[in-house]
């Protein structure tokens, strides 16, 4: 298994990953969204630079060549940045009636992991523990000491894998008609970039 950062030409392998945790979020705007029409605002997300390594950085899990794990996430003070990419590509596509808003997930002062998938062909093979362990380096190199996540209450499964990694519960927050934990993980001094 090789962890990377993510290439424009990953996004057709990383859309399906990202769209489980869409469906599992039953966000109420998205219901009335044909799924090839997401995937392609998801595909079209995941090949602009904020995405891939501009405002956010995106990590991959590749096993013989496909994508089968994606860890998305940036510094929470980045999150309005991040969040208008989608915003703005869902309102070019005709199959969004309502502009697509996404809520504020991220506490101020964290690296926010904002999404975490592995496809259900490769889940219990530790590529979640992988791509885990990866992402301290580039929460760092955004000068970033801490990491946030936010786990689905009802997600006991992914809240034993962070409680596993280090993460420790820091609150409660509602995000569309799901509450989740918000944990937090201390990474240690943020790399200091000097001229």
């Amino acid at each position: 298994m090789i962890i990377r950062e993510a290439r424009p030409t990953d996004a057709p392998q990383i859309a399906p990953l990202m769209n489980l945790i869409y469906d599992e979020m039953a966000l109420t705007d998205l219901e009335d969204v044909p799924g090839p029409d997401l995937l392609k605002v998801i595909t079209a997300a995941y090949r602009t630079r904020t995405y891939l390594s501009g405002a956010a950085t995106t990590v991959v899990a590749e096993v013989n060549g496909q994508v089968v794990g994606v860890a998305f996430g940036y510094p929470g003070e980045r999150e309005d940045i991040v969040d208008d990419v989608m915003t703005r590509l869902a309102a070019k596509s005709d199959a969004f009636d309502e502009p697509f808003d996404l809520e504020s997930e991220t506490a101020a002062g964290e690296w926010y992991l904002d999404s975490l998938a592995v496809s259900p062909d490769h889940q219990g093979q530790g590529i979640g523990r992988q791509l885990l362990r990866a992402l301290p380096v580039y929460a760092r190199r955004d000068q970033q000491a801490v990491i946030g996540l936010n786990v689905d209450l009802e997600n006991p499964g992914a809240m034993r894998l962070y409680e596993r990694m280090g993460y420790e519960v820091t609150g409660t927050q509602m995000i569309g008609d799901h509450e989740y934990y918000h944990m937090q993980l201390e990474i240690g001094d943020p790399v200091r970039v000097t001229n």
